[in-house]
């Protein structure tokens, strides 16, 4: 097949050709005379499974012809006798313990989780052994001149010796590298008779390197290298023999490659003639020149000759967020498959990737996306890391229905219908009665008020599973396992061993694999907190993927940027072109900064970037080609993609060869798929605004009863008293409840009023000691939250010696009444007053004062007389015998007492004639307020006189508040 070489054969592809048939039409040429037989005797190893199938693909198309064999690279591993790999996790858990027994030992040296630790530290062991790094070239590095930082951590280095001493460097990385030498040491024993091809890697691994180096050396072997830049110059390429200053050059591999074989870069021999974007190529060539020598853009640009021929098929869309970027690619795919084009999307951004599948589907286009969906993100793995972080932790309302409304839970069989209701019926009972915690007893209590057998045994089975996650404790890992599966097979109403729908369909299996694997890992020894078990659940299930059995289009596919190398398209979108997305940060290493990353002959950081700019290169260098940034995040502004940056400036810096217009296009180009973006999302026809409503519902719907409390609120929001009387909606209470404001008031009504049940002489020297021991009981009771029962505790606290002096005052010449103070009054309007005292005094002349307790700052005159009328309305109940233990009597006073960080009393003489109201006065104004809104020709408006335009109303989205203002005049509606 090769003819005779004195030295190795490196063959490389260009830029923006589909590498599997340019492979394919290579052989093609060079056996197209030979017997039919030369091509089964091709041995080709191949680095991915994905690049395997599609070369399989062209060589079935045809014509028939016998068949080559074509292998991965781990298959050599298959071939090798190797012993049996140690599972990555085993891998972790066994770090885990070595690192935590030198942290236990050595306190000072980290302060993260041994399991975190142990990720980054196998990260690195597999590095080593891909790159044949022994542990004593570690630890024979000089750190005298760095930071003491290293120092440390080559303490936690020398734990990779007693790994590998340990387990043999049985790891897949080290299995992998072993191979390859067992390979190279088999051809260079015995070569190959018949040809043996090396193709499509890059060679950036270890192993895959020295099958290269060894594969071009052999007497009928060779190596074919994707993406090789045939433009640039050959000083250029002496410049990248430094990776300090080389590594993130989408070329720096090919120049390492050629001179590990005594080849020039100049000496890679084409693999076929073909170079179907040239012109883009010297383009992207010179624009990913090396920092150092952009000057080159000056000397070489202008015979770069006119650039619209390179940039003609390019489009550059610039989003102004990312959901319209994700819009307007999938716009372009659609207009693709419009055209009978094939069309594929490269991006290494999952969420922009999400996005862009979500607004497909309106046009019902399912792309074949190669990465599929993490098992983290598919229902039964949402289930497991929801069961994950509820272990061991107080059990929140919020953790109890997000689990019971799973999708998954009690899925099979015909009891999702009434689980569904009953966790409804408990959401609601929890937003009225619950506490930031439930317990197996809060279950019980709805259960009793729900008076359903059915919600018994239903309560029962939730109970049971609240129990065994509160109960859940770190120990040892398998234990660990055994309780998390069962919570959650019980969850989905099966048994650990089938979980019912737990491990259905692909999703299930894919997570039941996932959690065979941790519990064919897991040793009685390896003991862990429940923090790290969180963390490690969320590890494994963040490894697998699962791809849903979807009938997918073949001409639309997604691909991240490795997948795509393997095959090319006819609209190729190269999408996420922003910096620390395409490429990623690298990720911070804890153990080697980069001077002694390359003293022990590690990879640097730059490596991950030099691979993306090589996807990048070739990606760039397709027919016709669409690049796509957002413009902002969520955040701020985003920076475009250096590569990115790189080709716009080159483009605006080609004056005289039409670069600026060139560069214009491409905007202009690209902004077609943003306006339509923009053009599809835009509302309608204009929506007008809602008026101020003031709705009028007729005279038997009005409301009959009203409290003394809701008489403000009718004032001030008649819309709310419409809105919880006539239709018959209340407030939600939020699920998680908080201390606030509200929850105060309560509290600190409760606690005065327990004060007054004991009926302690305030004459006595412990009299605040008996209301401080009323007030921990009842914030021990009511207030779950530590912080606030201490500032609430020490508010009373402050005010308890100065309101014992205060009670000495009030009881002085009057007695407080029995605590149960509620009262109806029929007015006679027939409608019903109800209301609730704090608190009624009767003096020793037989009249009363009534009191109400104010966390705040008491009301103004002026607020008393208009709006805040509770009290003169409470006075009129009493005065009329409306409150049902207390004697009907002549009420002398009323009182605020502010309890405040300023504590005050405020206290009105009714019997003065000064004084600016009178419950007479009061209570028919009351009269006159409630016969106005019986009559059905009066509106109950929104927002009539809210005490301040900040202030929100229950019932402000009922009324479409924000669309109309509190300035608009209301728009009376009769309602039926």
């Amino acid at each position: 097949m090769f003819a005779p070489s004195e030295g190795p054969r490196l063959f490389g592809t260009p830029p923006g050709v589909d590498f599997a048939e340019a492979l394919v039409a290579g052989l093609t040429a060079r056996l197209g005379d030979a017997p039919p037989e030369s091509w089964a005797r091709v041995d080709i190893l191949v680095n991915t499974r994905r690049m395997q199938r599609r070369l399989r693909e062209v060589l079935a198309a045809g014509p028939a012809r016998l068949l080559p064999r074509v292998r991965t690279i781990a298959d050599l591993m298959a071939d090798a006798d190797l012993p049996p790999p140690v599972s990555p996790l085993r891998r972790r858990l066994d770090l885990a313990r070595l690192i935590d027994a030198l942290t236990r030992q050595q306190p000072d040296l980290a302060g993260t989780p041994p399991l975190a630790l142990a990720e980054s530290l196998a990260a690195l062991l597999d590095e080593m052994q891909a790159e044949g790094v022994a542990p004593e070239t570690l630890e024979r590095l000089d750190v005298g001149p760095h930071s003491a930082h290293w120092t440390r951590s080559l303490r936690f280095v020398g734990i990779a010796r007693t790994y590998l001493e340990a387990t043999g460097g049985a790891d897949a990385e080290a299995r992998q590298r072993a191979a390859a030498l067992a390979t190279v040491a088999s051809w260079e024993a015995a070569p190959p008779g018949h040809p043996v091809i090396v193709a499509g890697s890059t060679g950036s691994r270890g192993a895959t390197a020295m099958l290269i180096q060894a594969a071009a050396r052999l007497p009928q072997g060779a190596a074919v290298l994707p993406g090789v830049d045939r433009h640039m110059p050959q000083t250029v390429w002496e410049r990248l023999s430094d990776a300090m200053t080389g590594e993130d050059h989408p070329q720096f591999r090919f120049a390492r490659l050629a001179a590990a074989v005594d080849l020039a870069p100049g000496d890679i021999a084409p693999w076929t003639a073909d170079d179907p974007s040239a012109a883009r190529n010297r383009l992207i060539s010179l624009a990913l020149r090396p920092a150092p020598v952009t000057d080159q853009w000056l000397s070489e640009g202008p015979a770069l000759g006119p650039v619209d021929p390179a940039a003609a098929g390019l489009s550059l869309i610039e989003a102004v967020s990312p959901q319209t970027e994700a819009l307007a690619i999938a716009l372009r795919l659609r207009q693709a498959v419009e055209d009978r084009q094939t069309a594929m999307l490269i991006t290494p951004d999952r969420v922009l990737v999400r996005r862009v599948v979500a607004a497909l589907d309106r046009w019902r286009i399912v792309p074949d996306d190669s990465a599929g969906r993490p098992l983290g993100l598919s229902a039964p793995g949402r289930l497991l890391r929801m069961v994950a972080a509820g272990m061991g932790r107080a059990v929140t309302p919020e953790t109890v229905l997000t689990l019971c409304k799973h999708p998954l839970t009690r899925a099979g069989g015909d009891g999702r219908g009434p689980h569904l209701l009953h966790t409804r019926r408990l959401d609601l009972w929890l937003r009225r009665h619950g506490g930031p915690t439930l317990t197996p007893a809060t279950l019980t209590r709805w259960a009793e008020d729900a008076d359903d057998v059915d919600a018994t045994v239903w309560a029962a089975w939730i109970a049971e599973i609240v129990a065994q996650m509160a109960g859940a404790q770190g120990g040892a890992l398998p234990r660990l396992v055994d309780t998390h599966l069962a919570i959650a097979s019980a969850l989905a109403d099966g048994d650990a061993e089938g979980g019912g729908t737990l491990w259905a369909d692909a999703a299930g299996t894919e997570a039941r694999a996932a959690m065979d694997t941790l519990t064919d890992a897991a040793a009685e020894d390896d003991r862990l907190s429940l923090a790290d078990y969180r963390a490690l659940i969320d590890g494994v299930l963040a490894d697998r993927e699962v791809r849903e059995a979807v009938e997918s289009r073949a001409d639309v596919s997604i691909r991240g940027t490795l997948e795509a190398r393997v095959q090319g398209a006819d609209v190729t979108i190269l999408a996420g072109l922003n910096e620390g997305v395409w490429p990623s940060a690298p990720a911070p290493d804890p153990w080697l900064n980069r001077p002694l990353r390359q003293a022990a002959g590690l990879l640097l950081p730059d490596r991950r970037i030099g691979l993306s700019a090589h996807d990048f290169q070739q990606g760039v260098a397709g027919a016709e080609v669409v690049l796509s940034r957002a413009v902002r995040d969520d955040d701020a502004a985003t920076v475009p993609s250096r590569w990115l940056n790189r080709l716009t400036n080159l483009l605006a810096g080609l004056v005289d060869t039409g670069g600026p217009e060139a560069l214009a296009a491409m905007r202009q180009r690209g902004a077609v798929w943003t306006a339509l973006a923009a053009g599809i999302s835009a509302p309608g026809d204009p929506v007008p605004r809602a008026p101020r409503p003031s709705p009028r519902p007729p005279a038997p719907l009005r409301p009959r009863e009203i409290s003394v409390t809701e008489v403000q609120t009718l004032i001030r929001d008649p819309y709310a008293v419409y809105g919880r009387r006539v239709l018959g909606l209340r407030p939600l209470d939020p699920l998680h409840p908080a201390p606030d404001a509200p929850l105060r008031g309560t509290v600190i009504h409760d606690i005065f009023e327990a004060y007054l049940r004991t009926g302690t002489d305030p004459h006595r020297p412990d009299a605040a000691d008996v209301l401080l021991a009323c007030a921990d009981a009842i914030l021990d009771r009511d207030v779950p939250w530590p912080a606030a029962r201490k500032l609430w505790r020490a508010r009373i606290a402050r005010v308890a010696d100065w309101f014992v002096a205060g009670e000495r005052v009030r009881q002085a010449d009057a007695t407080p009444e029995p605590p149960e103070r509620r009262g109806r009054l029929i007015l006679s309007s027939a409608v019903t007053l109800t209301g609730k005292a704090d608190r009624i005094d009767r003096r020793s002349d037989g009249r009363l004062v009534i009191y109400d307790y104010k966390t705040g700052a008491p009301p103004s005159e002026r607020q008393i007389a208009h709006f805040d009328r509770q009290l003169l309305l409470e006075a009129a109940m009493a005065e009329a015998g409306a409150f049902e233990t207390i004697p009907a009597a002549r009420v002398a006073a009323i009182a605020y007492i502010g309890l405040g960080a300023a504590p005050v009393e405020a206290l009105y003489d009714l019997d003065d004639p000064e004084a600016p109201f009178s419950v007479a006065e009061t209570l028919a104004g009351l009269e006159a307020l409630l016969a106005r809104y019986l009559d059905p020709a009066t509106g109950y408006t929104a927002r009539r006189a809210m005490h301040g335009v900040r202030w929100d109303g229950d019932y402000d989205h009922l009324a479409r508040f924000g669309e109309w203002t509190d300035a608009d005049p209301p728009a009376p509606v009769d309602v039926p």
